[in-house]
């Protein structure tokens, strides 16, 4: 057997200029404190209080992750050219300032305008490193071994958006503040890398101002833009990434609200107690960890993926991954059945695969000789957009139609059963019982451990730390959960109590009066209209441009 493929690739793997490797290990970390928050945060924005989550509703959550994130990718058109101008490793310290005390900070508030404000501090800082890290990879890269530096690099994005989740999936079971503090650290750690190993690599220094070089810059874009054949491609795939984006969005919360993952949960606990126990969650297999399937089949079948798809032509790959993913996202939101769940998110990663890394390709393949940087500046736009309509599917519209609380309140209107409403203080009994069942102890013990000032000024914040300070004092790790309010949990809990059913029995009666699942109708007919344009765009515009010579690749 010949070793020379091999050999070429050791060689090349060994061509690479150091700082390839810097940016690269400081791509993953920033990936895995990225992805770690991310990865759940639709969750921790919804989450019930007395687990620790904000309670927002799913329009705020919207706003939250679909606004901010939006501007994220819209800011490296700016934060690039600051960085052409102060140099790499300023920016980077830069953004690893702002990045290491927004995570924190994002952990400390609770109130949905402070929410708001510090991810958007995050997302400023996170802006400030997207434009770097590529540069130092295409400064750190000759003709002969960008492909392969480039597979590495994305490689390492992937394995980040993996390890961040399954860190945080642990993390938050002993409080969700151990996740932003997570998130701090990481980027910590790639502060002391860029400012003990980074080193500051030539660049082309311009004597212009910077408002000076954004308006051009913008004048650029708007240039591109007037390209027919670009223009329309990128509002196409506006529709990809507002059907991705669901995968971090809605999904969560979905499977959450509606799949009863148990039996998963008992089979992987049965095989392994130790990985069923780190990754479920009162006999649930946490949804993070689905979500979490996509990253994983990238870093297993990317290289494969791509060795079909490459003997494809662009847009052929792009339509056949995008209909393998409106499959994928398809079965995942119309079954509550966990199997349809994992496999819906194997297929969209497949999908994935196929259609994201060749979009980016045919831009170059479009792109006018000369114009090739200037056209992959627009990469982003349409990841902009789909991010701010998002913010609709997945706040608005998933509130409206999906919302387990919001459709359990309308069933028991029905019934004309009224409850405690979330976010009421507790009574006094109700604090009462709720300590005793958190920690399997009397009503009259839970009395006898709080202080006069918690019943005289019904101060349940302060019953609680009383309650906690006695936890610690007597080693007793394991208690459930504490709240001062009527939470979500609470409210599920008692509706399924006053209806005599079990949560998942109830769960079933309203998915069947208000078929929840019906959201999958919007995401997966953004997707079809998406691909039936993208077959008109290749008849209309792509095949007539091969035909006459225009294109480089064949059928």
């Amino acid at each position: 057997m010949s070793t020379g493929k091999n050999e070429s690739t050791l060689s090349l793997i060994k061509s690479f200029d150091p700082m390839f490797w810097v940016a690269s290990i400081m791509e993953l970390f920033e990936r895995w404190a990225w992805y770690g928050l991310f990865a759940v945060l639709a969750l921790y924005l919804t989450g019930s209080t007395d687990d620790g989550g904000l309670g927002f509703t799913h329009t705020e959550k919207g706003q939250i992750m679909g606004i901010v994130t939006a501007i994220l990718y819209l800011l490296p058109l700016f934060t690039g050219i600051i960085s052409d101008k102060i140099g790499y490793k300023l920016s980077l310290v830069i953004s690893y300032i702002m990045l290491m005390t927004g995570y924190y900070f994002m952990g400390e508030v609770t109130s949905y305008t402070a929410v708001f404000l510090i991810f958007l501090w995050v997302a400023v800082g996170a802006a400030m490193f997207k434009p770097v890290a590529s540069a130092i990879v295409t400064k750190s890269t000759t003709k002969k071994n960008s492909t392969l530096g480039f597979g590495i690099f994305y490689m390492m994005v992937n394995i980040g958006g993996f390890i961040g989740p399954a860190f945080s999936s642990g993390l938050r079971e002993k409080g969700w503040g151990l996740v932003f503090i997570q998130a701090a650290i990481v980027i910590g750690i790639n502060l002391i890398i860029v400012l003990i190993f980074y080193k500051e690599q030539e660049r082309v220094k311009s004597n212009k101002g910077v408002l000076e070089t954004i308006k051009e810059s913008l004048n650029n874009i708007v240039e591109a833009l007037k390209d027919t054949k670009l223009s329309v491609l990128l509002l196409i795939m506006i529709g990809f990434w507002t059907m991705f984006n669901q995968l971090f969005y809605t999904l969560p919360t979905f499977i959450e609200d509606w799949v009863d993952t148990s039996s998963v949960s008992k089979a992987i606990t049965d095989f392994s107690p130790a990985i069923g126990n780190y990754i479920s969650s009162d006999g649930q297999i946490k949804p993070e960890w689905f979500t979490n399937i996509d990253a994983g089949m990238i870093i297993l079948l990317q290289i494969l993926v791509s060795s079909f798809v490459i003997k494809m032509r662009h847009v052929t790959a792009m339509i056949r991954g995008f209909i393998i993913a409106i499959i994928g996202i398809s079965l995942t939101f119309y079954f509550k059945d966990v199997t349809f769940t994992i496999l819906g998110v194997v297929i969209f990663a497949i999908g994935e695969m196929t259609t994201n890394p060749t979009f980016s390709s045919f831009i170059a393949i479009i792109s006018p000789k000369g114009k090739e940087a200037l056209y992959q500046g627009t990469y982003f736009v349409p990841i902009f957009v789909g991010n701010l309509l998002t913010t609709f599917v997945s706040g608005n519209l998933y509130q409206a139609w999906s919302d387990k609380l919001t459709l359990v309140k309308n069933y028991l209107g029905t019934k004309d059963i009224a409850l405690t409403e979330v976010g009421t203080r507790y009574t006094e009994n109700q604090f009462l019982e709720k300590s005793a069942n958190a920690f399997s102890i009397s009503v009259e013990k839970v009395r006898m451990l709080l202080s006069n000032d918690v019943f005289a000024n019904k101060d349940w914040s302060l019953g609680i730390k009383e309650l906690k300070e006695y936890a610690e004092e007597n080693g007793i790790e394991d208690y459930g959960a504490l709240s001062a309010e009527f939470s979500k949990n609470d409210y599920i809990l008692a509706a399924a109590e006053s209806l005599d059913m079990s949560k998942w029995e109830m769960t079933s009666v309203i998915w069947d009066n208000y078929s929840p699942n019906k959201i999958w109708w919007v995401i997966s007919g953004i997707g079809v209209v998406t691909v039936s344009a993208l077959i008109v765009y290749d008849n209309l515009v792509v095949k007539p441009r091969e035909k006459n010579g225009a294109a480089t690749e064949t059928e």
